[in-house]
């Protein structure tokens, strides 16, 4: 499928030239704050030192823009070169493309609405560097458990309360989005000042990688929601699913080429090798060389496979304007499930797949290259591959490679909420006192809903 082709662009007006130089200006741009994140992260990793001052400072350059129009003051990008982007981020701080998910997300779900009124608000705040977090998940005793975040209508103004966990990128962040209830049970995404005293967040995320990202509790004490910040049914784009997975899977892809670099940097440096070594200076050894090479064709291969996913999206949502602007339209609630998606989704899937295992073959093999030292806490090259598991379980690799095989034998729509199990039934929900079994009981209420992505507690790490 070919990459959709990008509006043309005024290179007059734009930082960003209109034709296939738009992602190498755009390197250029962010080149030099790349490589100062990168120069520390490995020391913000071992003291927990939040990349605060980074986060605010990829903002200030525009980064959470370049997906806008050159004209509204943003870069430009298609969703395969910002891909190209946050993979390159990934390689200095697997952190922070992480960090910025949510704001992507949120960037990609007001471009695809946009009519005018509140998605022109959005972006113009965009534009001027505002930075959105995320505050969507929550722990729940069963999977699927209804949220229990409450938005009240009825207040003046509006109100949302309720604690969330998994917020990525939520300390850092100007506004938050937010999912949750209304009092009907309809769902709806609102957006909160930050700064708002309702407003607490804690630093309390516990994972073995990725810790940086600030995934931890975000409560929300009756939290007022402006006018212009609410969005029924969770403002989605069709694509919202696939974006949020991209993001992940380039933040991977980034880890392998990371240890690739980090590797490589480390050969060179080193001035002793091995007894058995098949020559005096490691660099010159072939067994190392070898061991490199094979790291750099895994994160070759990471890389690949990411872009190509997005390029797929680039094309499916080029299809589906085309089909929004054609005499017969296409209704709002179709172009979430259209067709002419799948092959991004599926694109992805195998993405998740292959940088899996690329990401934690190079962040292993890299060793392999390297003396004891490398071993080392203050060499901080452990964290690649912490980070890099860390990542990979938000999406286990046996559920994606079975939507895979269905589809590929089947036929099966790849969308994974279309297979969507019931949940059970949530504890928490059953009246005081209530028999536990009394839920089969002859009469008693058995209705079960199925978990949509605005409140499932797992799906927003």
């Amino acid at each position: 499928m070919s990459t959709a082709t990008a509006p043309s662009i005024s290179s007059v007006d734009s930082p960003v030239p209109a034709s296939t130089d738009r992602l190498a200006a755009a390197r250029e741009r962010f080149a030099p704050l790349f490589a100062e994140i990168a120069a520390g992260a490995a020391a913000r990793e071992a003291s927990r030192e939040l990349p605060v001052d980074e986060v605010r400072r990829l903002a200030a350059a525009g980064f959470g823009a370049v997906r806008l129009d050159v004209s509204e003051g943003g870069g430009g990008l298609t969703a395969g070169e910002l891909v190209e982007l946050l993979i390159d981020l990934g390689a200095a701080d697997a952190n922070l493309p992480q960090i910025w998910r949510n704001h992507i997300a949120f960037v990609e779900d007001r471009l695809w609405h946009r009519e005018g009124g509140v998605d022109d608000v959005w972006i113009a705040r965009i534009a001027q560097g505002a930075f959105v977090g995320g505050a969507w998940s929550e722990r729940a005793t069963v999977p699927g458990a209804r949220s229990s975040t409450r938005f009240d209508a009825s207040t003046r103004p509006p109100t949302v309360s309720g604690t969330k966990y998994y917020s990525t990128g939520s300390l850092y962040a100007d506004w938050i989005t937010v999912t949750a209830k209304t009092d009907d049970g309809a769902d709806v995404l609102v957006v909160v000042d930050a700064s708002e005293a309702g407003v607490v967040r804690h630093d309390d995320w516990g994972g073995i990688g990725q810790r940086l990202t600030a995934s931890g509790t975000t409560e929300l004490r009756d939290v007022p929601v402006a006018g212009d910040a609410v969005f029924p049914d969770g403002g989605r784009s069709p694509h919202q699913e696939t974006i949020y997975q991209l993001v992940l899977v380039a933040a991977v892809a980034g880890v392998a080429v990371g240890a690739r670099d980090d590797g490589a940097a480390a050969v060179r440096a080193r001035v002793r090798n091995y007894p058995q070594g098949l020559a005096a200076l490691p660099r010159e050894d072939a067994i190392v060389q070898e061991t490199i090479g094979g790291v750099a064709a895994a994160a070759a291969a990471a890389r690949a496979v990411v872009v190509h996913a997005a390029r797929e999206l680039d094309a499916g949502l080029e299809a589906l304007r085309a089909a929004r602007a054609s005499a017969e339209g296409l209704r709002a609630e179709d172009a979430r499930g259209s067709d002419l998606l799948h092959p991004a989704a599926v694109a992805t899937y195998e993405a998740q797949i292959v940088t899996a295992d690329a990401a934690l073959r190079a962040s292993t093999e890299l060793f392999d290259a390297l003396g004891s030292s490398s071993v080392e806490q203050r060499a901080g090259l452990d964290r690649h591959w912490r980070n890099a598991r860390t990542l990979i379980s938000h999406n286990p690799r046996g559920y994606k490679a079975r939507l895979l095989g269905d589809w590929y034998v089947n036929g099966a729509d790849p969308d994974p909420w279309a297979a969507r199990h019931e949940p059970l039934p949530d504890p928490a929900e059953r009246e005081p006192g209530a028999d536990p079994d009394s839920r089969s009981a002859p009469g008693a209420d058995t209705q079960r809903h199925t978990a949509t992505p605005t409140d499932d507690p797992g799906h927003r790490w």
